[in-house]
């Protein structure tokens, strides 16, 4: 048996986040809010709670805020911020799609960054 500390502390960001979603699902939640919910987490762990939420919210409103936009290209729609404005707003895959729009922009920088790590992955250097 392992002691918790008070609020958790004594556990990885990640496992706190992991215990929120856990209650919401418990509580069988009607409006979910995720702030960069899988932001410490691997990207195993990170696949399968974007799944999972998903399934088990199907039927929620859930406002998620995230900067990795495959967290995002699934749901109904999508806001981009820019310096706290609304640049556009609108399906993820008409935006992704969209020549010029932002999020397609983003999309780009983010699948080249994904790229890139995966290149240096596979031949044995790390990023830093």
């Amino acid at each position: 048996m392992a002691v918790v500390a008070v609020g958790g502390l004594n556990w990885s960001v990640g496992q706190r986040q992991l215990i929120c979603l856990a209650r919401a699902l418990a509580a069988r939640a009607k409006v979910l809010v995720l702030d960069e919910c899988s932001a410490s987490v691997d990207k195993e762990t990170d696949d399968m709670l974007q799944e999972m939420i998903r399934r088990e919210f199907a039927e929620c409103t859930v406002l998620t805020i995230a900067h990795r936009l495959e967290t995002v290209i699934h749901c109904d729609q999508v806001m981009v911020l820019e310096k706290g404005k609304v640049v556009e707003y609108g399906a993820p895959e008409v935006l992704r799609r969209k020549d010029g729009s932002m999020f397609q922009q983003l999309w780009m920088q983010q699948k080249e960054s994904r790229s890139k790590s995966n290149t240096s992955s596979s031949d044995g250097s790390r990023n830093k």
